[in-house]
């Protein structure tokens, strides 16, 4: 299973996409934790505090595989052994760092958008296996062909205006990349108005779950630990994006 995980920035889903990769890492399944974003703080949400080095970054392995901007390239280049070597392993998950891909628009053709797109279409290999990519804030990263490879997207909304229309144009966009399945999660919750909120502004959009508002983790508690509270919450979250991901299309 591919998920992206997207929203508006500051809405959570760095902390949503990290608490899920490390539970489905509790269930014994091979997790891939991929930071699609340059702000680049997943790593930190999942205790990690070494270097990795993004993707976009290893611009000789680029150039080799994908070819050189502004000559020949491959849009298929070999991606197969970039998981195993280049992935650092962390409490059970491997986690990736993507960098900033050049070339916003889908009909860039870059090498790196290439070298990009080919990595997220084969890193699931096992059917055990779980990709969870936390992407760039906002609707960009769906002009690109690089969210085109998933097999579900949750949008993280909080009880914002501004929150709720950027999830729609996020499920449009999402649509037209034919991805079918689509579901968000309210996140900062503090009250059942807040709920309703969500419910009635985001009514196209299926809801899976609901998180309360923490405020330890807004206060840049930045690794998840082992007992936070948002566990419990995210568990059912995630029980719900498995059975939601077995339905067929």
């Amino acid at each position: 299973m591919k998920l992206a995980v997207s929203g508006k920035g500051g809405v959570g889903k760095t902390t949503i996409a990290a608490a899920l990769a490390l539970l489905f890492a509790k269930e014994g399944k091979g997790v891939y934790a991929i930071d699609c974003d340059p702000d680049s703080n997943l790593a930190q949400a999942l205790g990690y505090a070494g270097e990795i080095t993004p993707i976009t970054g290893m611009k000789e392995l680029i150039a080799e595989r994908a070819g050189e901007v502004g000559g020949y390239f491959k849009l298929n280049p070999k991606v197969d052994d970039i998981p195993q070597k280049f992935s650092v392993r962390h409490r059970g998950v491997k986690i990736l760092s993507m960098g900033k891909v050049k070339g916003a628009g889908a009909g860039c053709l870059c090498p790196e958008n290439a070298f990009v797109r080919n990595l997220l279409a084969h890193l699931v290999l096992n059917e055990d296996d779980v990709v969870i990519m936390d992407m760039v804030a906002g609707s960009e990263h769906l002009g690109r062909a690089t969210a085109a490879s998933v097999d579900a997207m949750l949008i993280v909304v909080e009880p914002d205006e501004r929150s709720v229309e950027t999830a729609k144009r996020i499920q449009a966009l999402a649509e037209d990349l034919g991805i079918k399945r689509i579901a968000l999660v309210g996140n900062k919750v503090r009250s059942e108005d807040d709920r309703k909120f969500i419910i009635a502004k985001a009514a196209s959009i299926d809801a899976l779950g609901f998180i309360n508002f923490d405020d330890g983790l807004l206060r840049g508690r930045a690794a998840i630990a082992d007992d936070c509270a948002i566990f419990e919450q995210v568990n059912t979250i995630k029980d719900g994006i498995e059975r939601w991901t077995t339905k067929k299309n």
